[in-house]
């Protein structure tokens, strides 16, 4: 009889040891899914050097920025700033509150996110549509070039009197991406067609931009781009009194005004947040810099590489729209290479 209760004894014992080495294997994968968990839960800033509401760069940036949280598992915040100050205490404040990624974008953010990111090194920040050169940013460019290049082939197939023209802000390397890649693109569909291009002086001026865009429709200019930021509202204000058609930069324009702003050179910042904080989220993302073209989505034209709420103007016409959509695919492919003007000099 006791060694029948000593032989229990024993197999209850070995049990209890087995089940605990069965706890022991079941907490080796509990710690592995936490460690997965915490993988997940990085998290990562938008941080704006204006309010989102005013600039529909920004809007799109968000929404591309919100859409990869959701998708990759990633807690996301968006930051706005009221001024220059507010910019670079936000971005302070991203660094205190241990972000994972730090984002922000322009030319505006340059000056506090070289500060910031050179005070902390060990941290990791990325920025769009500029560049800044050190070990822990990761910069994010546009191929504007490509984008301008569809809009001249598209003016040069749309054009009636074979004059087409340009209101650009400065003659400055940044902005021949745009006055080059649209005479390359126009002259390939259109070798006859005159380009009249004139400068504003500035990115705001308004009066001028409209001025200048009067005297080129007076030479017989039936489409005249708007590449002058705020100043296209003067070519806008223009293409209505003269009757000319015009186009806008970085979003859809065509929506204030479809019977004259007939297209937009297109920059896809909702693509650019959304594939750059996919890459961090899948250990792929790396400091230094990059650029999108057509290829990535990150620059386009309406109608043509995204659809409009407005109707297509009759002035291009489905006709042209295919032909151009033609031409971005050749691009894309590679047949067609359009030349950078900052390289090619």
């Amino acid at each position: 009889m006791k060694r029948a209760l000593s032989f229990v004894l024993i197999i209850s014992m070995l049990s209890i040891l087995l089940a605990a080495c069965g706890s022991d294997s079941s907490g080796k994968d509990g710690s592995e899914g936490a460690s997965a968990s915490e993988q997940e839960s990085k998290k990562a800033v938008l941080v704006l050097p204006e309010k989102i509401g005013v600039n529909p760069f920004f809007v799109q940036m968000d929404e591309g920025f919100k859409k990869a949280g959701e998708e990759f598992g990633i807690e996301v915040k968006t930051i706005e700033s009221t001024d220059p100050a507010a910019f670079e205490q936000n971005l302070h404040a991203a660094v205190a509150e241990n972000y994972d990624l730090i984002m922000t974008a322009t030319f505006q953010a340059e000056d506090a996110l070289t500060k910031v990111a050179t005070e902390n090194p060990g941290k990791s920040f990325a920025i769009v549509d500029t560049v800044i050169d050190l070990p822990n940013v990761r910069s994010v460019g546009f191929k504007e070039y490509e984008g301008a290049y569809l809009l001249g082939a598209a003016a040069g197939l749309a054009t009636k009197t074979d004059i087409v023209g340009m209101i650009a802000a400065q003659d400055i390397p940044l902005i021949k991406k745009y006055t080059e890649g649209f005479r390359e693109g126009l002259a390939s569909v259109n070798p006859d067609a005159k380009f009249l291009i004139n400068y504003a002086g500035g990115f705001n001026d308004v009066a001028k931009a409209k001025e200048l865009a009067i005297v080129q429709a007076d030479q017989g200019a039936d489409f005249i781009a708007g590449a002058s930021a705020v100043g296209d509202l003067g070519v806008f204000e223009a293409a209505k009194e003269k009757g000319f058609y015009t186009s806008g930069q970085d979003t859809d324009r065509t929506v204030e005004d479809p019977e004259h702003i007939v297209l937009s050179q297109l920059k896809s910042t909702d693509s650019i947040a959304y594939e750059e904080l996919k890459a961090f989220a899948n250990g792929s993302f790396e400091f230094g810099y990059v650029s999108y073209g057509l290829k990535e989505d990150g620059v386009g034209l309406t109608f043509v590489t995204r659809d409009s709420e407005s109707p297509l103007s009759p002035f291009i016409g489905q006709e042209v729209v295919d032909k151009v959509k033609a031409i971005r695919d050749q691009i894309v492919s590679g047949e067609i290479v359009v030349t950078d003007p900052l390289q090619s000099n």
